[in-house]
């Protein structure tokens, strides 16, 4: 075991802005336990870098999603991973870090171990390897010492899989409980809000506001009273703003976490893009139509049957996952469109049986999800963490 008053270096990898949300967490967590004695280098986003990590570059360089999107990125992003390499490797901390963004952090890690094999890996969030490429689990158990899962099914995955050890910290939203759901009077059916969340990413974006902003049009005919929600990032709120002016109902755009949060306990349903914003909505009881549109690349692959999920997943919406029920509806590619979407929709604003079936599920997802002896999910990560490294 290494002396406690020695100092603790710990290096972290990301790709995008949920590995930053994650990734601050696990900075405060580890400041918690350790105190001024632990350091960190690596790759940062605007949580992290407020949190006192300087990044190697910036985190657009890697962000990027979508075969056509990567492709085009694909010199700089083989070029920060030489250099995020170098960088681990020079250093020789503690402990790598990698958060989600697979493409990206698991190209340093395999690069890692052969170059430093004395560096031990944690990542933190796995792959979807229950989802696709299950493959994936036994390549990881190479050079990954340990996994940290965020949801409560990935263990056992891993496991039957023979993945490396994983263990389950917890999803970060729990810790987040009372921001997510509505107080008395905040949400109410005279008043309806839609959010709609065409994702975080601009190649998302590109393939789903057009759908989404048709459908808000056949919805308003339905409710002239309808009040529109779009939170997004930062680096897309211009663009957003700009491509919804002409909708039939011009949306409220919402920045930052506080309004976000303040948006989903208003609205009464959602329309949104698959990812880990169904769980936030999930969490904050608010029933939703869940969309998917694959670019050329991989709706090719899936056309040529190549894209092979394991039989017993039968849903891309997380809370789906979770509950082992399909009570979100969801909906790829051709499906994509008005037609099929507003009468969803519409039926989560009104009071049917689809919209109470689904919130009667979300109550039931919070003790799926919680950790046994109410340790938090970054502290979880963080006690783990230092026991992979030896502190």
């Amino acid at each position: 075991m290494t002396e406690p008053d020695k100092a603790f270096s710990v290096f972290i990898v990301i790709g995008e802005e949920s590995g930053d949300q994650l990734g601050a967490g696990l900075v405060q967590a580890l400041r918690e336990r350790h105190g001024a004695n632990v350091s960190f280098l690596g790759t940062a986003g605007s949580r992290m870098e407020a949190a006192g990590l300087t990044s190697l570059f910036p985190l657009e360089d890697v962000a990027v999603m979508g075969m056509t999107a990567v492709l085009g990125q694909l010199p700089t992003i083989v070029r920060r991973v030489y250099q995020t390499v170098d960088a681990v490797v020079n250093a020789d901390p503690d402990v790598l870090v990698i958060i989600d963004s697979p493409d990206f952090t698991h190209s340093v890690a395999k690069r890692v171990r052969k170059r430093a094999p004395h560096i031990p890996i944690v990542d933190y969030v796995s792959p979807s390897v229950w989802a696709w490429r299950p493959g994936r689990a036994r390549k990881m158990a190479r050079y990954i010492d340990h996994l940290l899962a965020i949801l409560p099914f990935e263990p056992g995955v891993h496991e039957t899989l023979g993945g490396p050890p994983c263990s389950y910290v917890g999803h970060p939203l729990i810790e987040r409980l009372a921001e997510l759901r509505p107080a008395p009077g905040e949400r109410t059916a005279d008043a309806p809000s839609l959010l709609v969340l065409p994702g975080s990413r601009s190649s998302e974006v590109s393939r789903l506001l057009e759908p989404f902003g048709e459908t808000v049009a056949r919805v308003a005919a339905v409710h002239p009273g309808l009040e529109v929600m779009i939170p997004c990032v930062p680096h897309l709120a211009e663009r957003i703003r700009a491509q919804t002016a002409t909708w039939a109902v011009r949306p409220r755009i919402v920045l930052g976490e506080a309004d976000k949060f303040a948006a989903f306990r208003k609205a009464r349903a959602a329309l949104a893009a698959s990812g880990t914003v169904t769980l936030e909505l999930a969490i904050s009881g608010v029933p939703m139509a869940v969309a998917y549109k694959l670019d050329w690349f991989y709706r090719r692959v899936k056309d040529l049957h190549r894209f092979i999920p394991i039989a017993s997943v039968t849903s891309m919406v997380l809370p789906n996952i979770i509950l082992e029920d399909n009570v979100v509806p969801e909906f790829l590619d051709a499906d994509v469109n008005a037609d099929v979407l507003a009468p969803v929709v519409l039926d989560l604003l009104d009071g049917s049986e689809a919209r109470a079936r689904q919130l009667a599920a979300f109550s039931t997802l919070e003790a799926r999800m919680l950790l046994d002896g109410g340790e938090k999910p970054r502290a979880r990560a963080a006690r783990i963490v230092s026991e992979v490294a030896g502190r």
